[in-house]
């Protein structure tokens, strides 16, 4: 079965690189500049920062169901983002490269399948679990962290 993996979109978070620390401090964000390689996910380029690069750490609803699976946790978002990620039947660098949890959920949001795998082995167990006709969406996670990283779909 044929998928597609789906960045963040750039625009509610691009204004944020504008405001100054105390800014963000008071919307409960934080700037950050990545200090090691394959550190910082970035979720709208769906790879990894570089050292050096500036980041804006955040907390964020991405999964904004109206259900006791509904869920918001830390994110990064680096500066240098130009435009959302997105593929087709292949993981994104900083997925491929870590341990994931996949999580499918129905259309109304409930937890219907879940299972841990490395990225590099994700393919066949995505493909498993939209194969069910009752998973309407996959949310992948950063498993040691426990952070969302993407949203996977059957592809059109």
């Amino acid at each position: 079965m044929s998928f597609t993996v789906s960045s963040l979109p750039l625009e509610p978070f691009a204004p944020l690189f504008a405001l100054d620390d105390a800014a963000l401090a008071e919307r409960g964000m934080l700037r950050v500049v990545a200090d090691a390689p394959f550190a910082f996910p970035c979720r709208v380029t769906l790879d990894d920062a570089a050292p050096g690069e500036s980041l804006i750490l955040l907390n964020h609803e991405h999964q904004a169901a109206d259900t006791p699976f509904r869920s918001h946790y830390a994110i990064y978002v680096r500066e240098a983002a130009q435009a959302p990620a997105s593929t087709t039947d292949v993981l994104p660098p900083a997925l491929r490269r870590r341990l994931l949890s996949l999580r499918g959920f129905d259309a109304s949001g409930m937890l219907r399948d879940a299972d841990v795998v490395e990225g590099s082995a994700a393919e066949p167990v995505i493909e498993r679990m939209l194969a069910d006709p009752g998973v309407a969406y996959l949310h992948a996670h950063y498993a040691k962290p426990g952070c969302y990283a993407a949203r996977i779909d059957r592809a059109a």
